[in-house]
């Protein structure tokens, strides 16, 4: 199954709004009970596997993004990337810092590490690997990794202008709250489409979390929110 890009999915109607799920606690919110939940790994099964359908002509790919949690002194919070509007994929959409894998990468993590210096200029030094998520698979035929790290203050960003427009920080407490999980569905191109958003208020504008980035966030709520 094939099928077209979205184009302005803050445009698509929104169906329901999961202010009915319990957000994750604080206390499961700390860096101690992140660590100790991924490196339990409880039985639980992944809410999203993928975008569904692919774009035509391409070929899976492997791919791993870093989760940031900045630990900051009210709380976590993960840092996000904007993309620009010029390139090929994602362009002007809200993403984790990562990228497709290289052949000199040994593993995920190593991918996830190395395009997050690449495109924001955070160092590795001050990242601590704390686990991993499930493969997520792509529209646009990356099979990705989303590798977790909690990330020591005190770093200064160096962007790639080419490919990241900005970078912001969002607590991860908002985002770890199903009252602000938003269920999209509308038609396109004869087909139904549905996409997950987490749309966030800050320096005096939105940021439309959307798609593969929403999907991932969501099942690390279904990880941490866990019994």
């Amino acid at each position: 199954m094939t099928r077209p890009a979205i184009i302005q999915p803050q445009l698509a109607p929104v169906t329901g709004i999961d202010d009915h799920l319990p957000p994750v606690p604080a206390a499961a919110l700390t860096p101690e009970a992140i660590r100790a939940r991924l490196a339990a790994l409880p039985g639980w099964s992944p809410e999203f596997a993928g975008d569904g359908g692919l774009f035509p002509g391409r070929t899976p790919t492997g791919a791993a993004v870093l989760l940031p949690l900045v630990q900051r002194d009210a709380g976590l919070n993960l840092l996000l990337t904007r993309r620009t509007d010029h390139l090929r994929d994602h362009a002007g959409q809200i993403s984790f810092p990562g990228g497709r894998t290289e052949p000199q990468d040994d593993g995920p993590v190593a991918t996830a590490l190395r395009e997050t210096e690449e495109e924001i200029g955070l160092p590795r030094e001050r990242i601590e690997v704390i686990g991993q998520l499930p493969v997520y698979a792509t529209v646009t035929a990356f099979q990705v990794t989303p590798v977790v790290g909690l990330v020591r203050p005190g770093f200064t960003l160096a962007l790639d202008a080419f490919e990241v427009a900005e970078a912001f920080e969002v607590p991860l407490a908002f985002l770890m709250n199903p009252a602000h999980h938003r269920h999209h569905r509308f038609e396109l191109a004869g087909t139904e489409r549905r996409f997950l958003s987490m749309p966030w208020q800050g320096a005096g504008r939105e940021y439309f979390i959307w798609g593969a980035t929403a999907a991932m966030l969501r099942n690390l709520y279904r990880l941490l929110s866990a019994p």
